[in-house]
């Protein structure tokens, strides 16, 4: 093994372990995200408001679109908070 496969290797564990812990963080924040989707839920009847509202889903979508930087792209955002949306509505 060279020196230079060796740096490689160890600073692609050292990547591996912040992507792990972003990952836990993402978790924490999907799961925060949760809690407020089920509050929400709650107090809708209360306004007399459907549960779902495209609307809503739209205006997320075109705040993800507006705050991301990249490199993702933002349809690529779109269909990653699609897939949570789809979730966040079945709990």
């Amino acid at each position: 093994m060279t020196d230079a496969s060796k740096d490689a290797g160890e600073r692609i564990a050292e990547l591996r372990a912040e992507i792990d812990d972003i990952d836990c963080r993402i978790v924490g924040l999907l799961n925060e995200r949760a809690k407020r989707s089920l509050a929400i839920r709650d107090l809708k009847p209360a306004m007399q408001w459907s549960l779902y509202d495209p609307k809503r889903e739209e205006e997320i979508f075109a705040n993800l679109a507006g705050c991301n930087d990249g490199p993702l792209y933002s349809e690529s955002l779109r269909e990653i908070f699609a897939s949570i949306l789809h979730v966040m509505k079945e709990l």
